[in-house]
């Protein structure tokens, strides 16, 4: 896939003991948002040398973020970037605080905007996590607004069918002209 597209490949590691295996073959080595303040489970992905993309936990704030990217930093690995993912509102919600975006760019790291986990609903009655992808596109143009580094989007051709997070996804043939606007967006800020 890699070599297919040219693009850089991600993963989520869980445990110390994978990020040498994962780093032989992605680019960048991803700590989930629960995991995010595992001192070990860090420094395993920043000893391997590859990027590492720290997801910030819903129950974080933004300034805390600094100790993860100083746990990086540690390990002689100054290739670490930050994804905000939004944070628990309530007990079935997620709310994003953009003030945290240049707040954890005060690090000197790139910041990522995850415009779809942020949307996520979980501890639904259903006992499957929800979404509102509908807002999506007002995320994402918020992101890029304050001036985050990147965004992160999950699409599908059909959300419906998808066999995970389908309930907060983008469909495919909207993620065109949604970045079209991002890119305007992006251009008039500059």
């Amino acid at each position: 896939m890699a070599e297919t597209f040219d693009l850089p490949v991600t993963t989520d590691i869980h445990a110390d003991e994978e990020a040498d295996m994962a780093a032989e073959y992605v680019d960048i080595l991803q700590i989930p948002a629960f995991l995010c303040r595992q001192t070990s489970l860090i420094k395993a992905a920043a000893d391997t040398g590859k990027i590492v993309n720290i997801k910030k936990g819903q129950f974080m704030s933004a300034e805390s973020m600094q100790h993860a990217v100083q746990k990086v930093r540690e390990c002689n690995n100054e290739k670490v970037l930050l994804t905000e993912r939004g944070n628990t509102f309530g007990y079935q919600d997620l709310i994003v605080d953009y003030r945290g975006i240049p707040q954890m760019q005060s690090f000197g790291v790139p910041v990522i905007m995850d415009c779809t986990h942020s949307l996520q609903q979980p501890n639904q009655s259903s006992g499957i996590t929800g979404g509102k992808p509908t807002l999506i596109s007002t995320i994402a143009k918020a992101a890029i607004a304050v001036g985050t580094d990147g965004l992160f989007i999950e699409t599908h051709p059909n959300p419906s069918e998808a066999k995970s997070d389908g309930a907060n996804m983008l469909p495919l043939d909207q993620l065109e002209a949604l970045l079209i606007k991002l890119v305007a967006i992006r251009q008039a800020i500059l």
